[in-house]
Formats: structure tokens, C-alpha cells, sequence
């Protein structure tokens, strides 16, 4: 797991060593790029429909194109969701997997504006096919994001510290020393919200499974800033009631990854007036809430996602505020990037394999760049 120690000295690192262009395009007398790129053309399990296909990509761009060297794309349920089909948004068959991850331009087409070799773009919205180690695509269809941060930073901060900061923004006006509760606070997702919390001085209730080294997790989120870290068990006992009200008021937001009791648990942990926000579903069960809870407490459930979210906020000052208030973050080393086990593309069946399994300890990422 990185420090905060660890993530000074990488940032150093990176201010300081930047990596060389020739050494990967070659030769300008070549006309096309190899690429090895992760796809699959037709849904299901992962583990079937998923292949390696390698090819060879052209540097001829048309005057908006911009051509991408992928860096790090980390594997995430949304990911695994789409190519069993189960996904909203759904690509053009066959297609390559990969919704996240931080790319370097290695070269731009005639019209191109605002983006340059060597500046670091992550996909501008879903569907971008990141499990790959080149790409072209219109310039309109990356963002630029700083390359003055760990890549693992970049590559990841599109989905879950987006989602934490939105859910911790947009539904309850917080002040400091409110408090919010959540389940799977061990996820990526969570483990953003507690950082982003504890900097807007908020204290945070941390609902998780029961595990064999629940001590060490425990001091884990804690050193991230966690006020309180519970089992799901210590969630339903009266132990936690007496938490609750220890904290002066009742949480005035839940985040819900898990559904199933584990939602209705939350709820009844809920201020008056409270929101549960809902942006995942691990548990594959409904939320369910009770009338009194409705009715006396006036509980709202809404849901969250982020796919939506930045679809249709692409020209919102908000957003580009958002980007920079969480890179700010990351550079303070105030965020950190999630516990990470890294993989080749070529290694993509041990990855994808083992982003399935249970009690995933890390998040599965790719590295296409062997500097890194």
C-alpha cells in the first residue's frame, strides 16, 4: 500500500524524469505503430469471450485525430459489466475493453488545439477501450489531465475519486463535523471518500465485511482518515446505536455499493431527512426501506452514476473544477491512489481472473509502459 512518504517521493520523481518519445515511435519513417489491444465480440463471461489481438496501428492522422500511447488502465466492475452486457452503455461489437486509464499523446492532427506530445489524456466518457497499448481517437474524445502526478493517480481518477467527490457534493449541504456512513469502505469508491472527507472535515462511519485480517484493514482506512471502521455484524448491533449517538448527530448521508440488508441496515442509521445514495449493487439483492423510515423519518434513496454524470456535464465548469480540486489533492498527497497489483496485457487472463474473486485486497491494473 503506498504512504504518504512513498507518494512524495514518486511525485518527485515525476517532476523530474520524463520519458523520451523516440524511444517508442522509433522511427518516423514508419508508417504504423504495433499494438496489442484486449477485446472481445460478443458478450459474456469474461473469462470465454475476452481475447489478445495484436496489430498494427496507423500514425497517419485525419486533422482532429489524436494518436495515444496508453499507459495504465486499471480493471473495474463497470468493465467486466459491459463485456458481460449487463452494462447501460454498451459499444459497437467487437470492441476493446477498458473505460479508465491515462495515455501520453505521442502526436496530434493538423486542427488539433490545446493538446501537445507528451501531455498526459485520460477518456473524456465511457467506452473509450483502454486495454490497449495504442490508440487514435478524436481529440474531442480524451482530456487532458496533468503528468506532474503518479500515473497510477491518472489512471484511476476518472471513475471512483469522481464518484466520492459528486456523492459527497451534490445530495446533502454538509458543514464540518457532519458525518456520513457507507458500506464497502474498502473499495476503491470508498477509500475516496474517506480522504475527501476527512480534508472537508467530515467524520465517516465505515461499514465492512468480516475478514481474517480485519485488524490490519481496520488501521488501513484509518491512516487514510476513517473516524469509525465496523463490521456488517457490529453494524447490526446495538454497539452501534451507541456509536452513532456518540457521534452527536445521526449521519446525514449513506453511500450504498452493497444493497440487500446491508442498504436497509444504513438506513436505520439515518439522520431524519437523510439520503442513502445508491451506486452500486455487489450483493446483486434490492434496497429495500421500511414505511416508518419513509414516512417518520422522511428518508430519501436516490442513486449515483458517473458514466451519466460527466456525459452530460462535459461543458460544466463544475467538472474541469472537480479535476482540479482532486489532482490538488493528489500532488498534496492527500489522496492516494488505491492499494494496486499490476498486470501486462498479455498476463490479461490472470488479471481479469482475479478482479473476479472475492475479497479482492487490490484493483487490478494494466501497465503498458515498463518505465513505469
Amino acid at each position: 500500500m503506498m504512504s504518504k512518504k512513498l507518494c512524495a517521493s514518486i511525485l518527485k520523481s515525476v517532476k523530474i524524469i520524463r520519458r523520451q518519445h523516440a524511444k517508442f515511435i522509433l522511427s518516423r519513417s514508419m508508417s504504423s505503430l504495433s499494438s496489442q489491444e484486449i477485446k472481445y465480440k460478443e458478450h459474456g463471461d469474461p473469462n470465454s469471450v475476452l481475447y489478445l489481438e495484436n496489430c498494427q496501428v496507423s500514425k497517419t492522422l485525419k486533422p482532429t485525430e489524436v494518436l495515444v500511447k496508453m499507459l495504465m488502465a486499471p480493471i473495474n466492475p463497470s468493465d467486466i459489466n459491459m463485456v458481460e452486457g449487463t452494462y447501460h452503455m454498451l459499444p459497437q461489437l467487437p470492441a476493446v475493453c477498458g473505460n479508465e486509464g491515462v495515455g501520453e499523446v505521442l502526436d496530434v492532427g493538423s486542427e488539433v488545439s490545446g493538446l501537445s506530445p507528451g501531455d498526459w489524456v485520460i477518456p473524456a466518457s465511457t467506452g473509450f477501450g483502454t486495454w490497449r497499448n495504442v490508440a487514435v481517437s478524436d481529440q474531442e474524445m480524451v482530456r487532458k489531465v496533468p503528468n506532474d502526478v503518479p500515473a497510477i493517480s491518472a489512471a484511476t481518477i476518472m471513475v471512483n475519486p469522481c464518484t466520492a467527490y459528486r456523492m459527497l457534493k451534490d445530495f446533502v449541504c454538509l458543514h464540518e463535523g457532519d458525518s456520513v456512513i457507507q458500506n464497502g469502505a474498502n473499495s476503491a469508491v470508498g477509500q475516496a471518500v474517506i480522504q475527501i472527507a476527512r480534508e472537508w472535515g467530515f467524520k465517516t462511519i465505515n461499514v465492512v465485511r468480516n475478514r481474517p485480517d480485519i485488524d490490519q484493514l481496520t488501521d488501513y482506512l484509518k491512516s487514510l482518515g476513517a473516524t469509525h471502521v465496523v463490521t456488517e455484524e457490529f453494524a447490526r448491533s446495538h454497539q452501534m446505536k451507541e456509536l452513532v449517538k456518540s457521534m452527536g448527530s445521526p449521519p446525514k448521508l449513506a453511500f450504498n455499493t452493497i444493497g440487500g440488508d446491508s442498504a436497509t441496515n444504513m438506513i436505520k442509521h439515518l439522520n431524519s431527512k437523510g439520503v442513502m445514495v445508491t451506486y452500486g449493487g455487489m450483493s446483486k439483492k434490492p434496497v429495500t426501506v421500511s414505511t416508518g423510515a419513509l414516512i417518520f423519518k422522511r428518508v430519501r434513496l436516490t442513486g449515483y452514476w458517473n458514466a451519466k454524470w460527466v456525459q452530460e456535464n462535459k461543458e460544466n465548469p463544475e467538472l474541469v473544477r472537480m479535476f482540479d480540486d482532486l489532482f490538488d489533492l493528489v500532488r498534496e498527497c492527500k489522496l492516494l491512489p488505491p492499494v494496486s497489483e499490476t498486470f501486462s496485457l498479455s498476463d490479461f487472463k490472470v488479471a481479469v481472473k482475479s478482479s473476479l474473486e472475492g475479497y479482492k485486497g487490490s484493483k487490478k491494473v494494466f501497465v503498458m509502459d515498463d518505465s513505469l
